[in-house]
């Protein structure tokens, strides 16, 4: 996958933590797959397409199913980094392409709720919406854009799996506005956290 389970104290996120502990899960279910013929970068496509079709069920106002679709779709970025690893053959080409299906998967979903507020006249929760996934890109992009000038920085309230706790349970209730809320404001918290993770390192 495209992130090292590398805990320290200040690198510790729910994302490794959840990797490390449902490692014992994951693989039988990457090495059934595996032995169906499917490809890592096929699996990681499925559940491109499957956050695609839950989004364009949030952008016309089915916030349950949605939700239900898209909370299913998350085990996927799991398996596709498992069953690469089974197969003894993680690449650089794979790991680039879970990576930007990750942050295509968040502006699709982040989309369809921006068009649903859009439809609706809601323009406080269409800005939340677009606040929300500009805040996400930026988190991962902090990161990407500290490790190419030498540094790591996983810090930050809001990496990719809180983010996937928080959203997928709210939409699943249908309560997107609640999720739309916490996502708008801490996401760009945690961004400017890494800004500040890394000036830190730099200047060391």
């Amino acid at each position: 996958m495209t992130e090292r389970a590398v805990e320290t104290k200040s690198s510790f996120n729910l994302t490794d933590y959840f990797r490390k502990q449902f490692k014992g899960f994951l693989d039988p279910i990457a090495a059934f797959l595996n032995r169906l013929g499917l490809m890592p970068n096929t699996v990681t496509l499925l559940g491109l397409i499957g956050n695609t079709i839950g989004a364009i069920l949030l952008a016309f106002g089915y916030m349950t199913p949605g939700g239900i679709l898209i909370l299913l779709m998350g085990p996927i970025d799991a398996l596709d980094g498992a069953m690469a690893r089974l197969r003894g053959e993680p690449t650089e080409f794979g790991a680039f392409v879970d990576s930007m299906t990750d942050r295509y998967s968040e502006l699709v979903i982040f989309g369809g709720l921006l068009m649903f507020y859009i439809q609706q006249g809601d323009w406080l929760y269409a800005l939340l919406a677009y606040l929300s996934a500009a805040g996400s890109v930026l988190v991962s992009y902090a990161r990407a854009r500290a490790q190419s000038l030498g540094h790591e920085t996983k810090v930050g309230m809001l990496t990719r799996m809180e983010r996937y706790l928080i959203l997928s349970p709210a939409l699943v209730f249908n309560l997107p506005s609640i999720a739309l809320w916490i996502l708008a404001i801490f996401t760009n918290l945690t961004a400017l956290q890494r800004i500040w993770d890394v000036r830190q390192k730099a200047r060391r």
